[in-house]
Protein backbone atom coordinates (compact mmCIF):
# COMPACT_ATOMS: atom_id res chain seq x y z
CA UNK A 1 0.00 0.00 0.00
CA UNK A 2 1.22 3.61 -0.79
CA UNK A 3 1.04 6.77 1.29
CA UNK A 4 -1.62 7.90 -0.91
CA UNK A 5 -3.92 4.92 -1.12
CA UNK A 6 -3.72 4.37 2.82
CA UNK A 7 -3.91 8.52 3.44
CA UNK A 8 -7.34 7.60 0.49
CA UNK A 9 -9.14 5.67 3.12
CA UNK A 10 -9.80 8.41 5.71
CA UNK A 11 -12.69 10.65 4.41
CA UNK A 12 -12.47 13.32 7.76
CA UNK A 13 -8.84 14.12 5.75
CA UNK A 14 -10.89 15.55 2.75
CA UNK A 15 -11.97 18.09 4.92
CA UNK A 16 -9.54 18.88 7.66
CA UNK A 17 -5.96 18.16 8.75
CA UNK A 18 -6.66 15.82 11.32
CA UNK A 19 -3.87 16.37 14.08
CA UNK A 20 -5.54 14.61 16.87
CA UNK A 21 -5.17 11.25 16.92
CA UNK A 22 -3.90 11.37 20.70
CA UNK A 23 -7.29 11.89 21.72
CA UNK A 24 -9.51 10.17 18.67
CA UNK A 25 -7.78 8.65 15.77
CA UNK A 26 -9.47 8.67 12.14
CA UNK A 27 -12.11 6.38 10.80
CA UNK A 28 -11.21 4.85 7.69
CA UNK A 29 -13.50 3.52 5.19
CA UNK A 30 -12.81 0.08 6.03
CA UNK A 31 -13.69 0.63 9.66
CA UNK A 32 -16.47 2.44 8.83
CA UNK A 33 -18.06 -0.71 6.49
CA UNK A 34 -16.68 -3.69 9.19
CA UNK A 35 -19.18 -1.37 11.20
CA UNK A 36 -22.20 -1.15 8.89
CA UNK A 37 -21.31 -5.10 8.04
CA UNK A 38 -21.46 -6.48 11.32
CA UNK A 39 -24.63 -4.32 12.79
CA UNK A 40 -26.72 -5.60 9.40
CA UNK A 41 -25.12 -9.10 10.32
CA UNK A 42 -26.21 -8.35 14.18
CA UNK A 43 -29.61 -7.20 12.81
CA UNK A 44 -30.52 -10.60 10.32
CA UNK A 45 -29.09 -12.63 13.09
CA UNK A 46 -31.32 -11.46 15.78
CA UNK A 47 -28.36 -11.52 18.24
CA UNK A 48 -29.21 -14.41 19.30
CA UNK A 49 -28.49 -18.59 18.61
CA UNK A 50 -25.96 -20.81 18.79
CA UNK A 51 -24.41 -19.56 15.44
CA UNK A 52 -24.42 -16.13 15.97
CA UNK A 53 -22.70 -16.04 19.86
CA UNK A 54 -20.17 -18.55 18.00
CA UNK A 55 -19.25 -15.62 15.70
CA UNK A 56 -19.40 -13.32 18.37
CA UNK A 57 -16.68 -15.70 20.11
CA UNK A 58 -14.58 -15.62 17.23
CA UNK A 59 -14.67 -12.14 16.18
CA UNK A 60 -12.93 -11.14 20.10
CA UNK A 61 -10.31 -14.27 19.69
CA UNK A 62 -9.49 -12.52 16.41
CA UNK A 63 -8.97 -9.40 17.71
CA UNK A 64 -7.37 -11.04 20.91
CA UNK A 65 -4.58 -12.07 18.64
CA UNK A 66 -4.08 -9.24 16.50
CA UNK A 67 -3.48 -7.33 19.86
CA UNK A 68 -0.93 -9.69 20.88
CA UNK A 69 0.76 -9.67 17.67
CA UNK A 70 0.84 -5.81 18.04
CA UNK A 71 2.82 -5.72 21.31
CA UNK A 72 4.36 -9.16 20.64
CA UNK A 73 3.03 -11.24 23.43
CA UNK A 74 1.02 -14.31 22.97
CA UNK A 75 -2.85 -14.00 23.11
CA UNK A 76 -3.29 -15.77 26.67
CA UNK A 77 -1.12 -12.72 27.60
CA UNK A 78 -4.29 -10.30 26.61
CA UNK A 79 -7.79 -9.34 28.03
CA UNK A 80 -10.23 -7.24 26.37
CA UNK A 81 -11.56 -4.17 28.14
CA UNK A 82 -13.70 -1.51 27.02
CA UNK A 83 -10.35 1.38 27.09
CA UNK A 84 -7.04 2.22 29.71
CA UNK A 85 -8.81 3.58 31.99
CA UNK A 86 -10.82 0.04 32.45
CA UNK A 87 -7.45 -1.69 32.16
CA UNK A 88 -5.85 0.30 34.88
CA UNK A 89 -8.49 0.07 37.38
CA UNK A 90 -8.25 -3.64 37.13
CA UNK A 91 -4.36 -3.82 37.46
CA UNK A 92 -4.88 -1.14 40.33
CA UNK A 93 -7.86 -3.26 41.95
CA UNK A 94 -6.30 -6.26 41.98
CA UNK A 95 -2.98 -6.18 43.12
CA UNK A 96 -4.73 -5.79 46.50
CA UNK A 97 -2.75 -2.95 47.81
CA UNK A 98 -3.51 -1.05 51.19
CA UNK A 99 -1.95 1.16 53.80
CA UNK A 100 1.39 0.94 54.09
CA UNK A 101 2.09 0.30 50.61
CA UNK A 102 3.56 2.85 47.51
CA UNK A 103 2.68 3.30 44.21
CA UNK A 104 5.56 5.42 42.36
CA UNK A 105 3.65 7.59 39.93
CA UNK A 106 4.91 11.04 37.75
CA UNK A 107 3.41 14.36 37.59
CA UNK A 108 2.54 14.13 33.75
CA UNK A 109 -0.05 11.02 33.87
CA UNK A 110 -3.23 11.02 32.76
CA UNK A 111 -6.31 10.89 35.06
CA UNK A 112 -7.00 7.57 33.59
CA UNK A 113 -4.21 6.36 35.45
CA UNK A 114 -3.83 8.43 38.23
CA UNK A 115 -7.45 8.20 39.19
CA UNK A 116 -7.60 4.06 39.69
CA UNK A 117 -4.57 4.58 41.76
CA UNK A 118 -5.57 7.00 44.06
CA UNK A 119 -8.58 5.03 44.91
CA UNK A 120 -5.83 1.69 44.87
CA UNK A 121 -5.62 1.95 49.01
CA UNK A 122 -1.74 2.57 48.61
CA UNK A 123 -0.05 6.28 49.10
CA UNK A 124 0.98 7.59 45.73
CA UNK A 125 4.63 9.13 45.48
CA UNK A 126 4.88 11.51 42.51
CA UNK A 127 8.14 11.74 41.16
CA UNK A 128 9.17 14.87 38.78
CA UNK A 129 9.84 14.53 35.29
CA UNK A 130 7.73 17.28 33.89
CA UNK A 131 9.73 20.03 32.25
CA UNK A 132 12.82 18.16 32.33
CA UNK A 133 14.96 16.38 30.10
CA UNK A 134 14.24 12.69 29.60
CA UNK A 135 17.30 11.52 30.34
CA UNK A 136 16.71 12.43 33.59
CA UNK A 137 13.44 10.68 34.21
CA UNK A 138 14.71 7.07 35.66
CA UNK A 139 16.67 8.70 38.34
CA UNK A 140 14.01 10.75 39.26
CA UNK A 141 11.59 8.06 39.11
CA UNK A 142 13.94 5.54 41.23
CA UNK A 143 14.68 8.00 43.83
CA UNK A 144 11.29 8.10 44.92
CA UNK A 145 11.19 4.38 45.24
CA UNK A 146 11.40 2.93 49.00
CA UNK A 147 11.09 -0.64 50.45
CA UNK A 148 6.98 0.03 50.46
CA UNK A 149 7.06 0.40 47.24
CA UNK A 150 4.29 -1.94 45.25
CA UNK A 151 4.02 -0.99 41.63
CA UNK A 152 5.55 2.00 40.04
CA UNK A 153 2.63 3.09 37.60
CA UNK A 154 3.45 5.44 34.49
CA UNK A 155 3.05 6.04 30.67
CA UNK A 156 5.23 5.00 27.57
CA UNK A 157 4.62 8.35 25.92
CA UNK A 158 3.56 11.06 28.24
CA UNK A 159 0.57 13.12 27.07
CA UNK A 160 1.31 16.46 27.62
CA UNK A 161 4.43 16.29 25.70
CA UNK A 162 5.54 13.22 23.98
CA UNK A 163 8.24 12.20 25.84
CA UNK A 164 9.12 8.26 25.69
CA UNK A 165 9.59 7.15 28.92
CA UNK A 166 12.29 4.53 29.79
CA UNK A 167 10.40 2.29 30.92
CA UNK A 168 12.11 -1.14 30.25
CA UNK A 169 15.10 0.62 32.28
CA UNK A 170 12.70 0.89 35.07
CA UNK A 171 11.91 -2.60 35.07
CA UNK A 172 15.63 -4.02 34.90
CA UNK A 173 16.90 -1.56 37.42
CA UNK A 174 13.48 -1.40 40.16
CA UNK A 175 12.59 -5.00 39.51
CA UNK A 176 9.11 -3.82 41.00
CA UNK A 177 5.99 -4.64 38.74
CA UNK A 178 5.24 -2.03 36.57
CA UNK A 179 1.67 -1.04 35.20
CA UNK A 180 2.36 1.21 31.49
CA UNK A 181 -0.01 3.51 30.34
CA UNK A 182 0.31 2.50 26.31
CA UNK A 183 -2.81 5.23 25.78
CA UNK A 184 -0.46 7.32 23.21
CA UNK A 185 2.07 4.42 22.35
CA UNK A 186 0.54 1.69 20.90
CA UNK A 187 -0.20 2.38 17.03
CA UNK A 188 2.21 5.33 17.42
CA UNK A 189 5.41 3.75 18.21
CA UNK A 190 7.08 0.38 18.00
CA UNK A 191 6.10 -1.91 21.03
CA UNK A 192 7.41 -4.85 22.72
CA UNK A 193 6.00 -5.75 26.22
CA UNK A 194 9.03 -7.87 27.01
CA UNK A 195 9.57 -7.95 30.40
CA UNK A 196 7.22 -6.04 31.73
CA UNK A 197 4.25 -6.59 34.01
CA UNK A 198 1.45 -4.61 32.96
CA UNK A 199 0.60 -3.25 29.65
CA UNK A 200 -2.91 -1.15 28.27
CA UNK A 201 -3.65 -0.49 25.30
CA UNK A 202 -6.07 2.63 23.88
CA UNK A 203 -7.56 1.43 20.77
CA UNK A 204 -9.56 4.43 19.56
CA UNK A 205 -6.27 6.54 19.36
CA UNK A 206 -3.67 5.29 17.25
CA UNK A 207 -4.83 2.25 16.23
CA UNK A 208 -7.80 4.39 14.44
CA UNK A 209 -10.61 1.68 16.08
CA UNK A 210 -14.23 3.16 16.93
CA UNK A 211 -14.68 3.87 20.76
CA UNK A 212 -14.81 2.36 23.85
CA UNK A 213 -12.25 -0.12 23.10
CA UNK A 214 -9.20 -1.37 25.30
CA UNK A 215 -6.64 -4.32 25.80
CA UNK A 216 -4.50 -5.03 28.92
CA UNK A 217 -1.24 -7.44 28.62
CA UNK A 218 -0.79 -9.57 31.70
CA UNK A 219 2.03 -11.14 31.76
CA UNK A 220 0.91 -13.46 34.82
CA UNK A 221 -2.61 -13.69 35.15
CA UNK A 222 -2.19 -16.17 38.23
CA UNK A 223 -0.61 -13.02 40.46
CA UNK A 224 -3.28 -10.73 39.71
CA UNK A 225 -6.76 -11.39 41.53
CA UNK A 226 -9.87 -10.88 39.80
CA UNK A 227 -11.32 -8.09 41.32
CA UNK A 228 -13.98 -6.59 38.92
CA UNK A 229 -15.27 -9.69 37.28
CA UNK A 230 -17.43 -9.94 34.58
CA UNK A 231 -19.11 -12.74 33.28
CA UNK A 232 -15.82 -13.62 31.34
CA UNK A 233 -14.48 -14.36 34.49
CA UNK A 234 -15.62 -17.98 35.37
CA UNK A 235 -14.52 -21.19 33.18
CA UNK A 236 -17.64 -22.30 35.75
CA UNK A 237 -19.53 -21.47 38.86
CA UNK A 238 -19.38 -23.75 41.48
CA UNK A 239 -22.53 -25.63 43.37
CA UNK A 240 -21.49 -22.61 46.50
CA UNK A 241 -21.54 -19.46 44.40
CA UNK A 242 -17.56 -19.25 43.45
CA UNK A 243 -16.25 -20.00 40.66
CA UNK A 244 -13.26 -21.52 38.65
CA UNK A 245 -11.29 -18.10 36.99
CA UNK A 246 -11.52 -18.49 33.43
CA UNK A 247 -7.82 -19.77 31.64
CA UNK A 248 -5.15 -16.83 30.81
CA UNK A 249 -5.81 -12.84 31.18
CA UNK A 250 -9.23 -13.44 29.22
CA UNK A 251 -10.33 -13.84 33.19
CA UNK A 252 -9.75 -9.60 33.25
CA UNK A 253 -12.33 -9.37 29.94
CA UNK A 254 -14.40 -6.58 30.65
CA UNK A 255 -18.13 -7.00 30.23
CA UNK A 256 -19.88 -7.21 26.62
CA UNK A 257 -18.10 -5.45 23.95
CA UNK A 258 -19.83 -4.26 21.28
CA UNK A 259 -20.32 -6.62 17.92
CA UNK A 260 -19.73 -3.62 15.36
CA UNK A 261 -17.15 -1.72 17.04
CA UNK A 262 -14.92 -5.13 17.23
CA UNK A 263 -15.50 -5.59 13.53
CA UNK A 264 -14.36 -2.02 12.90
CA UNK A 265 -11.44 -2.60 14.67
CA UNK A 266 -10.14 -5.72 13.37
CA UNK A 267 -10.48 -3.76 9.92
CA UNK A 268 -8.57 -1.24 11.22
CA UNK A 269 -5.76 -3.42 12.76
CA UNK A 270 -5.82 -5.36 9.59
CA UNK A 271 -5.14 -2.04 7.32
CA UNK A 272 -2.55 -0.36 8.90
CA UNK A 273 0.56 -0.33 6.95
CA UNK A 274 4.00 -1.55 7.94
CA UNK A 275 5.66 1.67 7.51
CA UNK A 276 3.14 3.50 10.17
CA UNK A 277 5.82 4.31 12.92
CA UNK A 278 8.37 5.29 10.70
CA UNK A 279 6.20 7.34 8.58
CA UNK A 280 4.72 8.77 12.08
CA UNK A 281 8.24 9.44 13.32
CA UNK A 282 9.32 11.70 10.39
CA UNK A 283 5.90 13.91 9.87
CA UNK A 284 6.36 14.24 14.26
CA UNK A 285 9.90 15.68 13.47
CA UNK A 286 8.61 17.76 10.28
CA UNK A 287 6.38 19.50 12.94
CA UNK A 288 8.47 20.28 15.33
CA UNK A 289 11.07 21.68 13.30
CA UNK A 290 7.92 24.04 11.59
CA UNK A 291 6.55 24.98 14.78
CA UNK A 292 9.85 25.83 16.61
CA UNK A 293 10.88 28.63 14.03
CA UNK A 294 7.77 30.42 15.65
CA UNK A 295 6.60 29.15 18.48
CA UNK A 296 7.88 26.94 22.00
CA UNK A 297 7.82 23.60 21.49
CA UNK A 298 7.32 21.85 25.28
CA UNK A 299 9.82 19.16 26.17
CA UNK A 300 12.42 16.58 24.19
CA UNK A 301 9.40 14.28 23.19
CA UNK A 302 10.36 11.75 19.91
CA UNK A 303 7.62 10.28 20.04
CA UNK A 304 4.22 11.53 17.49
CA UNK A 305 2.81 14.16 19.97
CA UNK A 306 3.91 17.57 19.61
CA UNK A 307 2.78 20.18 22.24
CA UNK A 308 3.62 23.73 21.95
CA UNK A 309 2.62 27.35 23.14
CA UNK A 310 0.20 29.04 20.73
CA UNK A 311 -0.15 33.19 20.73
CA UNK A 312 -3.13 33.01 22.07
CA UNK A 313 -5.39 31.14 24.64
CA UNK A 314 -4.98 27.65 24.10
CA UNK A 315 -9.01 26.84 24.30
CA UNK A 316 -9.71 29.76 22.28
CA UNK A 317 -7.20 28.68 19.46
CA UNK A 318 -7.68 25.43 19.45
CA UNK A 319 -11.72 26.55 18.68
CA UNK A 320 -10.43 28.99 15.62
CA UNK A 321 -8.11 26.22 14.26
CA UNK A 322 -10.88 23.81 14.02
CA UNK A 323 -13.02 26.61 11.97
CA UNK A 324 -10.00 26.89 9.47
CA UNK A 325 -10.22 23.02 9.34
CA UNK A 326 -6.98 21.84 11.71
CA UNK A 327 -7.94 19.62 14.19
CA UNK A 328 -5.49 19.65 17.53
CA UNK A 329 -6.29 19.52 21.17
CA UNK A 330 -5.36 22.11 23.88
CA UNK A 331 -4.21 20.53 27.38
CA UNK A 332 -6.36 21.88 30.15
CA UNK A 333 -4.68 24.16 32.70
CA UNK A 334 -1.46 24.14 30.34
CA UNK A 335 -1.81 26.64 27.58
CA UNK A 336 -0.63 24.28 25.16
CA UNK A 337 -1.81 23.05 22.69
CA UNK A 338 -0.75 19.63 21.06
CA UNK A 339 -0.56 18.33 17.69
CA UNK A 340 -0.61 14.80 17.23
CA UNK A 341 1.05 13.17 14.34
CA UNK A 342 -0.29 10.25 12.61
CA UNK A 343 1.13 8.06 9.61
CA UNK A 344 -1.73 9.13 7.55
CA UNK A 345 -0.89 12.95 7.94
CA UNK A 346 1.18 14.69 4.97
CA UNK A 347 3.21 17.98 4.50
CA UNK A 348 0.29 19.65 4.17
CA UNK A 349 -1.04 18.94 7.05
CA UNK A 350 1.53 21.06 8.80
CA UNK A 351 1.49 23.52 6.52
CA UNK A 352 -2.34 23.93 7.37
CA UNK A 353 -1.33 24.00 11.01
CA UNK A 354 1.54 26.26 10.69
CA UNK A 355 -0.38 29.05 8.38
CA UNK A 356 -3.88 29.03 10.05
CA UNK A 357 -1.68 29.74 13.60
CA UNK A 358 -0.37 32.58 11.47
CA UNK A 359 -3.65 33.49 10.23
Amino acid sequence: MTFEEARAEFPVLERFAYLNAGTLGPLSRSTLAALEDRLRFDQSQGRGGKAWFESVLALRAAVREQLATLVVTTPDRIALTSSTTDACNIVASGLELGPGDEIVTTDSEHPGLLLPLNVSGAEVRVAEVAGRPTADALDRIMSSVTPRTKLIALSHVLWTTGQVMPVDELKRESGLPLLVDGAQSVGAIPVDVGDLDYYTVSCQKWLCGPEPLGALFVRDHEGLDVAIPSAFAQKSIEPDGTFVPAEGAGRFDSGWLATPSLAGLRAALEGAPDWRHDRAAEIAELCRSALRERYDVVGDGTASLVSFVPAGDASAEAARLYEAGVIVRDLPGTGWLRASCGWWNNDEDVERLVDALSS
